[in-house]
């Protein structure tokens, strides 16, 4: 393997760059010198198999678990997360394997969770989208919403009902305000007509 370059990341940090591999790695200064890597020297296998194991996996690991404290991802937000922080495929793929095998990155747990979260406030096509943007498979969202309790009906009625305590359906561009509302947050037109008549009928009476 030969270096091609150690550019700096910050201070502390370098970037080293691979010839045949065609990816970079980060290191700290002290570590670069530890190793010896210089640009335009070889880098032997043997000591590149010791960056990984004994530096790359272990903090790529301890960076994983650090940002799952602060909330929960997909595993594609993670492997995204990992690659933007400049760690190489293989060291991602070992760490995505470490967190699935423990159950701290499970797809199908995150789904079903965000769902609960978001069935009173947002429709099941929001729901989706928003799933699919993070990652999760398509088919996988379609089964798991199937399976769950969501209600489109009563989760427009919710936020209606909220929006409705500054506001009057008999005033037709405050109805269509509304519509459109309910509307950029993925309901059908069939359910924001039916739920408009409820609660017109209701502010009626």
């Amino acid at each position: 393997m030969r270096v091609t370059a150690v550019t700096p990341v910050d201070k502390r940090k370098c970037k080293v760059f691979l010839e045949e591999e065609d990816f970079a790695f980060p290191l700290y200064r002290g570590e670069v010198e530890r190793f010896h890597i210089q640009e335009g020297s070889e880098l032997p296998e043997t000591v590149y198999l010791r960056i990984l194991e004994e530096i790359l996996v272990p903090r790529a690991k301890e960076r994983a678990l650090y940002l799952l404290q602060a909330q929960g991802r997909t595993g594609a937000q993670m492997e995204t997360k990992l690659s933007g922080d400049g760690y190489p495929k293989e060291v991602i793929n070992r760490v995505m394997e470490f967190l699935k095998e423990y159950r701290l990155i499970d797809d199908r747990v995150y789904t079903e969770n965000f769902i609960r979260m978001n069935q009173e406030k947002k429709s099941c096509r929001q729901i989706a989208f928003e799933l699919q943007q993070k990652g999760v498979d398509r088919q996988d969202i379609s089964r798991i919403l199937e399976g769950s309790a969501q209600d489109d009906l009563a989760a427009a009625r919710n936020l209606l009902k909220k929006r409705l305590r500054t506001a009057d359906l008999s005033d037709l561009k405050e109805k269509n305000r509304l519509g459109a509302y309910l509307g950029r947050r993925g309901f059908s037109y069939d359910v924001i007509r039916r739920v408009m008549q409820e609660v017109q009928s209701g502010q009626e009476e």
